[in-house]
């Protein structure tokens, strides 16, 4: 098979579409003939050398694909060769074939092709396990999403709407902000002009930029309000004043899916197959892609990224 591989740590130009040998799926485990990737930001980090691999990971980046099973693992139930599925990747992603356990699969919900469904794993089970599983966000709370333009911004936007939260974001230009009201933004602020903090407060925060931000999400957090940090943007270092924290009883969580074991995995899967996927089927939520590119033009697809001008989701194709 073909893979796209990072050559050594650095910008774009790295990525390289090498021949090597086909994956062998685990006990467990299926293998898929990837129909689809999609970019996420841990990819760029990974490609620059800043995003340490957890044990036994596949050194080619991508962390969802979709595609059609082609062989089962020993011990495998409930699935079949041939089946159209999407899946969570710890990675490999960027690839034409790729194992995964069993556990880290969903279905291709009705109304989305197989190739858009590369789209949703990645996202869909950072926004449901960070702002319900860990935050609890409830109806009539107010959510603030940092970056309400990418992939993960755009489902989180819609999945709390569909929650019945007042939702903000924060956006880097007129026409991104646009575009997250007509996704169902009660509230933009250009974090280029405005103070976040200062629009508060806010019941749930998720934040993908870390760094600087820290002080002003706690700031801005209401009594008894949760920050869940998932990445890391701005750096890894920020101000936290503990009165705040400790007086008005907030919650700041760090996480992210990729390190988390593979049965933690199956429980987040089984809760997005469960709960996002009836608001995909309805519309309630939409699927917002970017841009569609080959997989052998990855390069390319991290220079848009990078750029940071994309709304939604980048996919990479095979064939």
């Amino acid at each position: 098979m073909k893979a796209i591989s990072i050559r050594e740590a650095g910008g774009p130009e790295v990525l390289e579409w090498i021949e090597t040998d086909d994956p062998t799926p685990a006990t467990g485990e299926v293998l898929i003939d990837v129909a689809a990737t999609a970019l996420n930001r841990a990819d760029v980090m990974q490609r620059m050398g800043l995003y340490p691999l957890p044990p036994g990971t596949s050194p080619y980046p991508g962390l969802e694909v979709s595609g059609r099973i082609s062989a089962l693992g020993e011990g495998v139930s409930g699935w079949k060769v041939g089946d159209e599925v999407c899946a969570l990747l710890t990675g490999g992603g960027y690839a034409q074939k790729v194992a995964v356990p069993a556990g880290q699969l969903l279905t291709v919900p009705k109304g989305v092709s197989l190739v858009e469904a590369a789209a949703l794993p990645e996202a869909a089970a950072t926004v449901w396990s960070n702002i319900v599983m860990t935050a609890g966000l409830k109806e009539g709370e107010t959510f603030l999403m940092h970056g309400g333009a990418g992939g993960v911004g755009t489902l989180a936007i819609q999945i709390a709407k569909a929650l019945g939260a007042r939702v903000v974001t924060t956006v880097g230009s007129p026409e991104k902000a646009r575009k997250a009201r007509q996704l169902g933004a009660d509230a933009t602020i250009n974090y280029r002009e405005q103070d976040f903090a200062e629009h508060g407060p806010y019941d749930v925060i998720l934040d993908v930029v870390g760094g600087q931000y820290l002080e002003g999400n706690i700031k801005s957090l209401a009594a008894d309000g949760r920050l869940v940090i998932i990445g890391l943007q701005n750096g890894l270092e920020g101000q936290l004043n503990l009165g705040d924290l400790v007086f008005k009883r907030l919650s700041v969580h760090g996480t992210t899916l990729r390190t988390r074991s593979a049965a933690q995995k199956a429980e987040i899967v089984a809760e997005v197959q469960r709960n996002v996927w009836p608001m995909i089927e309805n519309a309630s939520v939409k699927l917002i892609l970017d841009r569609t590119l080959s997989m052998a033009d990855a390069s390319d697809a991290h220079r848009l990224m990078e750029e940071g001008q994309h709304v939604g989701k980048i996919l990479l194709v095979n064939g």
